[in-house]
């Protein structure tokens, strides 16, 4: 078996089916879920882009757009718009899709800031070699 190549850097996607146990009082996904979900995606496409351990520093600016309904599915979509020293930016967004229409509408758009570290915790350069990443 032979490794395939893939080049992870331009962006992260992952789709979850929204199910009861994930929803709120309305039949909607609660919205911790939905962060939980966009920090994990930030988490992939970063520690993707640099290779190292990740942590999250910030989250900021969560919108949420339209609730997504039980049995929705969620596509998250990750890309690293920014890379400093240690750490960087990760837009996420969440499209809602109903499954049987195909009807698709932004759901949730959000930014964090995600800082690569040692072994010890503490926030390590991402090298300069490690996979390059366009700004979107």
């Amino acid at each position: 078996m032979s490794a395939v190549s893939v080049d992870p850097s331009h962006e992260t996607r992952f789709i979850e089916m929204v199910f009861p146990e994930q929803a709120n009082h309305y039949g909607t996904l609660f919205g911790g879920n939905a962060l939980e979900l966009m920090g994990k995606a930030a988490f992939i496409a970063a520690t993707r882009r640099s290779r190292k351990p990740i942590v999250m520093a910030t989250s900021d600016k969560i919108e949420f757009h339209v609730p997504v309904r039980v049995g929705n599915l969620v596509e998250l979509t990750a890309r690293v718009i920014r890379i400093g020293r240690s750490s960087m930016t990760v837009t996420v967004d969440v499209i809602s899709e109903a499954l049987i229409s195909g009807e698709r509408q932004l759901a949730v758009r959000g930014t964090f800031e995600m800082v690569a570290v040692d072994a010890a915790g503490k926030p390590t350069p991402i090298e300069a070699n490690s996979t390059h990443t366009p700004a979107h």
